[in-house]
């Protein structure tokens, strides 16, 4: 179980990361938010996924 929420945890990190990184990129290229919103919201929406996978594993590990 606590391979599996490390793993969790780190996917949620590295998707955090990404976000961090390429959302500004997207919104500073031109036209880049009307060819790239699918990619952003994919990414959002995977990201607070991530949040309630690890949440509730942390409830019973810790």
């Amino acid at each position: 179980m606590t391979i599996a929420f490390q793993f969790a945890l780190f996917a949620l990190i590295a998707t955090s990361f990404l976000l961090v990184v390429g959302v500004p990129i997207v919104f500073a290229s031109p036209e880049g938010w009307s060819s790239n919103k699918n990619i952003v919201f994919s990414g959002a929406s995977l990201w607070i996924g991530l949040v309630f996978l690890v949440g509730i594993p942390n409830s019973f590990i810790s």
